[in-house]
């Protein structure tokens, strides 16, 4: 009977075991998602940014001050504006990093680690929303396991501060600066989960891979990650302005908060900031909406050293980024999220067309024009595309106006990148996401128009999400996908031959530009020429709008 008691107890003791990673002197508890996968949240990877350390470059953190610590639940995301529902647990000290990884793990696995950078037109977004355990069991499926990491970064006004005052404090890009601290954590630490720091994909979506792409611009990427997947955006997506375009845009945010008020034009407005109380810059971030007009974002910085130090254009031009392999793409209806719902006139719609820019109004007004002229007034041709004349209750101006839309933010910016790339003889893999079965029609709502492959719809498929409801066509898109990404994250190149069946996804080279297309039925080879005219005037003129 002692015997079977003693059983009984190791048996009990072994189902209640917690994983434990030991870094330093920290021994991190964490808890199992699955039976196979393991998650390490809420990590510090830098000193909250909070107070004096507030508008400032992160403080990189790459040792606890503790003998224990408790991983078991993400971290706070950081401060931003409810927009889609009421705001996460958001606080300023959300600097924090999470780890999904294959059970049982030893220092010594040495594992390739793919990084997350969520998306959210920089001012909304967290590391919470993403479950990889789905993404983590099918590398383990496949026998080529991989560890998953996230994290999150400042957002708004405290990650893109604007001004000259920014620039002079070198206080610019913050959230890259972010993005930077979280790969130098991984760097110094993943080992201890058994990844291989050696062996970093970084990848995002839309904000996430634009900021992705932003790195492309700074030498520090090549000695941080080997290799990256941008979905929905490069670095040469947003309008890229100086620190001191938006200046207004950053005085009214300082008018927000009370303590600071007084000083919003002064041109001196950090110190202050830094001492105002954590409620009033909260308030004054949740007030600090620009979407989707995104004033927050990626800005010029002609500072030593700086991330983002010309038009990406210009870089792209001289060969001068970085030559890391990657895989880039789009969806086939990027621009129905962000089209406008209420009727647009002619006017309306060349003043969206030239938007905030600093190139003379002569030189944009004919530019302008001949836009309008490849982007018709014909519901047709717009996106939703392929509906024909159907306008799923929107004025006849939405459909022009989401192809416009798309095409400026994500699928001109994502072909210039892809044939600069090739130019300079970097490897890369180009897609186009047309797979519409996955995403649920709800009326006449703008992000789900049925028909419509709309703006991180592909998110889902990544992460083995993909609802039983879609059909087994998109489910098994999905297998697919986190087969191609997870081939690529273990070897640079989507076509390990491993896994699931699939098509050979050929390298996207300067005398041979053809995409994968993803699409539950019908995955094949695609030429890069979809509303090749248009697009390519958009790229010839891309100095004109600051990419």
């Amino acid at each position: 009977m002692l015997v079977f008691h003693l059983l009984v107890c190791i048996l009990v003791t072994a189902v209640r075991a917690v994983p434990e990673v030991k870094v330093g002197r920290t021994t991190i508890s964490g808890r199992d998602i699955t039976a196979n996968v393991e998650f390490f949240g809420g990590i510090p990877f830098a000193e909250p940014p909070v107070g004096a350390l507030r508008l400032r470059k992160p403080v990189l953190k790459v040792r606890l001050n503790t003998t224990t610590f408790n991983a078991t639940a993400y971290g706070k995301s950081c401060l931003q504006p409810p927009f889609f529902g009421p705001a996460p647990d958001i606080s300023e000290d959300c600097l924090t990093i999470s780890v999904f990884r294959p059970a049982g793990l030893k220092p010594s696995a040495k594992l390739p680690v793919l990084l997350w950078t969520y998306g959210g037109a920089f001012v909304i977004g967290s590391s919470t929303m993403y479950n990889a355990s789905e993404l983590v069991q099918r590398s383990l499926d496949r026998k080529t396991p991989i560890i998953y990491v996230n994290f999150n970064y400042r957002l708004g006004p405290l990650g893109f501060p604007l001004g000259q005052e920014a620039h002079d404090r070198r206080s610019l890009n913050l959230a890259l600066e972010d993005q930077i601290a979280a790969l130098e954590w991984v760097q110094a630490n993943i080992h201890f989960f058994g990844g291989d720091k050696n062996k970093v994909t970084i990848f995002g979506e839309s904000a996430g891979a634009m900021m992705t792409g932003a790195l492309y611009l700074s030498p520090k990427l090549e000695r941080l990650a080997r290799g990256a997947i941008l979905e929905s955006g490069s670095s040469n997506g947003p309008s890229a302005l100086s620190p001191t375009a938006n200046e207004p845009v950053w005085q009214g945010f300082v008018s927000k908060v009370p303590s600071c008020a007084s000083v919003a034009t002064s041109g001196k407005t950090f110190d202050c900031l830094q001492k105002a109380p954590a409620e009033e810059i909260s308030a004054a971030v949740l007030g600090a909406n620009s979407f989707p007009a995104v004033a927050w974002g990626p800005t010029l910085d002609t500072g030593r050293n700086s991330l983002y130090p010309d038009l990406a254009s210009h870089l792209y031009a001289k060969g001068r980024f970085a030559k890391v392999p990657f895989i880039a793409g789009t969806n086939r209806d990027e621009g129905t999220l962000f089209a406008s719902t209420q009727p647009l006139s002619e006017a309306e719609i060349k003043a969206m067309v030239a938007g905030p820019n600093i190139t003379p109004g002569s030189v944009l007004d004919s530019v302008a024009d001949k836009i309008l002229e490849l982007y018709p007034a014909d519901p047709a041709v717009g996106s939703p595309y392929g509906t024909g004349d159907e306008l799923f209750g929107f004025p006849a101006s939405y459909k022009r106006h989401a192809s416009l839309m798309g095409d400026t933010l994500f699928d001109a910016p994502r072909r210039m990148w892809s044939q600069a790339a090739a130019k300079f003889g970097v490897k890369n893999y180009g897609y186009h996401f047309t797979d519409p079965q996955g995403v649920p029609a709800s009326g006449a709502d703008a992000l789900f128009l049925s028909d419509a492959v709309p703006h991180a719809a592909e998110i889902a498929y990544v992460y083995g999400q993909v609802p039983p409801t879609a059909g087994a066509a998109s489910q098994n898109l999905s297998v697919v996908m986190m087969d191609y990404w997870i081939s690529f994250t273990v070897s640079l190149d989507p076509n390990d031959g491993k896994g699931v069946e699939r098509p050979n996804w050929p390298q996207y080279k300067d005398k041979n530009q053809v995409l994968l297309q993803l699409e539950g039925g019908n995955t094949t080879v695609v030429k890069d020429d979809f509303r090749e005219e248009a697009i390519g005037f958009l790229n010839k003129n891309a100095e004109l709008f600051n990419r």
